[in-house]
Order: structure tokens, then sequence, then C-alpha cells
């Protein structure tokens, strides 16, 4: 019985001494708040700086085909699983060598078939036998006439390779003008968030890895001994100087 109140009496010094550490750590971090605010700050600037100076503006362009063709009549819960499993197969075909080749070649593209296809997404919105072609590019023209293109080429390699009726052009590229990316005022608030939590992490490892004893709770909890007496440090410094002055007399009279 008194071995578990002893435990017990540990585990509840112990929980003292942590809550205790953690308010040093978050009154420690408080007295450096105009670092931290500095550091918020810059980060932010230099964020800013870079999304608008250092990062390229990319713009998007959208063109949507209709999967199902006016022949194509759906009647059953079985057509409109034929119109999703061809808007799948459809998507596998227009990010294809063959359709992406063919647009380089058409409009003497510096490209590659794998650049180019990382400037595609594509995208079949909900319940619907629509598939959208985007494309992501530094020049919004560039980008409207390659999601043109390939909406053309795709159109046409399915009607002939596929044996599919032509899917039709719902929509050819279209943008409204604003770069997509960089986001400068996401990047700015991240950049800030960054230079903070950098402060901070520089105030805790300062704080934990420092072992300078400042006054006798220091003592207790650093060392783990017990303090007798503490002398005030105005009767310190003039026992100090009175020591000193005797030891002054004694050389003299040497």
């Amino acid at each position: 019985m008194d071995q578990q109140v002893q435990q017990e009496r540990i585990i509840v010094e112990n929980d003292d001494e942590i809550e205790i550490d953690l308010k040093d750590l978050f009154l420690e971090i408080l007295s450096y708040w105009k670092w931290v605010a500095a550091a918020l700050i810059m980060g932010a600037v230099i964020a800013y700086c870079i999304s608008k100076f250092l990062m390229v503006p990319q713009y998007e362009s959208t063109a949507q085909f209709y999967v199902l063709s006016k022949s194509t009549s759906i009647t059953s819960l079985a057509d409109i699983q034929t119109g999703t499993n061809l808007t799948n197969d459809y998507m596998v075909v227009v990010e294809g060598r063959p359709v992406l080749e063919q647009v380089i070649a058409n409009l003497n593209l510096q490209e590659t078939y794998a650049s180019l296809k990382r400037k595609v997404t594509l995208n079949n919105p909900a319940n619907s036998r629509i598939l959208e072609i985007t494309v992501r590019d530094e020049n919004p023209s560039m980008a409207k006439a390659i999601a043109d293109e390939i909406a053309r080429v795709s159109v046409a390699f399915i009607s002939q390779k596929m044996d599919q009726d032509a899917p039709s052009i719902i929509q050819k590229g279209y943008s409204d003008g604003e770069p997509v990316s960089p986001n400068i005022l996401k990047n700015t608030a991240i950049g800030g968030i960054l230079g903070m939590f950098l402060a901070v992490a520089v105030i805790v490892i300062s704080y934990l890895f420092n072992d300078t004893i400042m006054n006798a709770e220091d003592v207790q909890k650093k060392l783990g001994l017990n303090v007798l007496g503490t002398l005030p440090l105005e009767e310190a410094e003039y026992d100090g100087e009175k020591k000193t002055k005797v030891n002054r007399t004694k050389k003299r009279k040497k």
C-alpha cells in the first residue's frame, strides 16, 4: 500500500515538473516574440518576392468533348455503363503517344512526348460522359492551341482507329487569362508560417541545450541539489569588494 502511494506521488511530481517545463518554455518563446514576428515577416516577404519575380506564371486552357455521339441512345443502365467505359478508354487514348506526338508535329512544338504529357490533365466530371482536356503552359495562347489540337486529333483518332462514332467537341480551349500558378497569396502565407516555425524551433533548441544556472530553482531542477540558502546580489557584491580591499591591504603590508 505504501509503495503504491509512493509511486503515485512520483507520478504527480513528474507531471508537475513537465508542466513547469512547458510553462517555462512558453515563457521563453514569448520573451522572444519580437524575433518570432520578425522571422514571420521576413519569411512572408521572401516567399512573396520569389513567387512574384522568380517563378514563371502558368496558364491553363480547357477543351471538352462529349463521349456519346448522337447515334447512341441512352435507354438503360447498360448504355450508361457503356458510356462510362468509353470515357475511361478515351482518357487513355488522349494521353497516348500517337495522339500527343501528332499534336507535336502539327503545331511544331519544341516538346517531347513526356514533357507534353506532363502539361496535360484529363478530367471526367462525376455522372457525365464529358471529357475535359486541360493544358498548362507559360503562354496562354499556346495552352489554348494545344488543348484545341489535342481534342481535334483525339476525335479523329477515335473515329479512325477505334471504329467508334467521333465524339463531339462541345467546347474549344478556354482560359480567363489569369495565371493559375503561382498562388502568390498562398505562398506568402506559407512562407510567413515557415519563418515563424523556424524561429520558434531555434528558440526551443536553444532553451533545451541551455545549462546555465540562473537561480535557486535551476540548481534544484538541473542538478538535483537542495539549496541551503541564498545571498542577495548586492550583499554578495559588497562582500566581494570588501574581501578585495582586505587582500590589497595585506599585500601592501607585506
